[in-house]
């Protein structure tokens, strides 16, 4: 029995009781959303303010979480979008020069719930036998039933458009760190502040705009490059960014992370699926096909473009593990399609580039705040062909 503090339960759609003590803020209502899990050592604050959360509970499978604080430097959005946190111990001290606060006081004062003292461990493996899915964190003494109950009628992020919620309501300019080269369109459908910090530093003055802009105003305006950022959700539920990419495609040199890749994938003819419990951490290795190296990522997604509606197909006698598995990938309208990188976990589809036309995308993150950094060269291979376009 947990003792020690106010009693909280995190309850699963499956009928899976994680039991603990409430932590952040302690609210009426129960806190909904998919469980996922963070295998990130650092880097807690960046992934509960990082929009691709929400709609989602995120457990952090290392187990000291809070030991260095929060502040606002570190903040990649406006707010914390996560529905919830689970940790197994939530650090009481803050400490680092750089700390501004406490992760609980944060939590608190921004209106969401967490539980501490989970068995993160125990929730990470029922996940990965499982599959990600609805739970929901409940305050004070919840019934088992109740709780799941609570977890079942929870909504699905299947077919829903999540990217509205997270989406900025006005354009604004983010300026270049020194001598403006270029001048880039973003789509914001949950963009983080170290994507905008990253292609400042190369030079470029970059217009963010709302996931609803038509393409119109981006191939009417002065814009040398269009970027599609990440965001939360179901890739095919926002049909509006997917025809808007499918006409700016061939007329901007085009770049995608994460779901801005799978957004490409979809607008090129293909189709994407859901992950058994999806890719979230800042330790995952993807191959990069053309030289072999093997890059230390980070990912937050729960979906994957899927080859084989590109055309793609397995090379007998080539598991991925080994190198990539697919070959030529094609689309209908664009042309010849490369597949550049897999994931050296489960085989999936990392990256893409048009052959006939100035388009890339990932389905990492190459800014990677806190890290690793081993990607950070593609803002640098954006730059490079929009400078090829010009």
């Amino acid at each position: 029995m947990i003792s020690g503090g106010t009693p909280a339960v995190l309850a699963l759609a499956d009928g899976a009781v994680f039991r603990g003590l409430s932590a952040g803020a302690q609210l009426d209502d129960p806190a909904t959303g998919e469980v996922v899990f963070n295998t990130a050592l650092t880097g807690y604050q960046e992934i509960i303010t990082d929009p691709s959360y929400a709609g989602q509970i995120v457990a952090m499978t290392y187990p000291h979480i809070g030991n260095y604080g929060v502040n606002d430097a570190d903040a990649e959005s406006r707010r914390i979008f996560a529905s919830g946190l689970v940790v197994r111990d939530l650090s009481e001290d803050a400490s680092s020069w750089r700390s501004e606060g406490r992760l609980d006081e944060y939590l608190k004062e921004r209106g969401i719930s967490a539980i501490k003292g989970v068995d993160t461990r125990r929730l990470t493996r029922h996940i990965r036998d499982h599959g990600s899915m609805t739970g929901a964190i409940c305050h004070g003494d919840v019934a088992d039933g109740e709780a799941v109950e609570v977890a079942r009628q929870a909504p699905s992020i299947l077919g829903v458009d999540l990217v509205s919620s997270v989406t900025t309501d006005k354009p604004y300019t983010v300026a270049p760190k020194g001598e403006a080269r270029f001048h880039m369109a973003a789509y914001d459908f949950g963009i983080k502040a170290r994507i905008l910090d990253s292609l400042a530093l190369r030079g470029v003055r970059v217009t963010v705009l709302p996931a609803m802009t038509p393409h119109s105003e981006i191939t009417s305006g002065s814009f040398d490059g269009v970027f599609l950022s990440n965001g939360p959700g179901d890739p095919s539920a926002v049909g509006y960014a997917i025809e808007n990419t499918r006409a700016l495609l061939g007329a901007k040199p085009v770049f995608g992370i994460c779901l801005g890749h799978q957004i490409i994938g979809l607008a090129l003819g293909g189709s994407t699926y859901k992950l058994h419990f999806g890719h979230h951490g800042g330790n995952h290795p993807v191959r990069h096909a053309s030289s072999g190296r093997v890059e230390i990522t980070s990912q937050n997604h729960g979906f994957a473009v899927d080859p084989a509606s590109l055309g793609g197909h397995r090379i007998e006698g080539a598991p991925w593990e080994a190198r990539d598995g697919f070959g030529m990938l094609a689309s209908r309208q664009f042309g010849a399609v490369r597949p550049t990188h897999s994931s050296l976990n489960d085989g999936t589809l990392e990256g893409l580039e048009c052959m006939e036309i100035a388009a890339m995308s990932v389905q990492y993150h190459p800014e990677a705040a806190p890290g690793p950094n081993d990607a950070s060269y593609l803002f640098d291979v954006f730059v490079e062909m929009i400078e090829r376009c010009r």
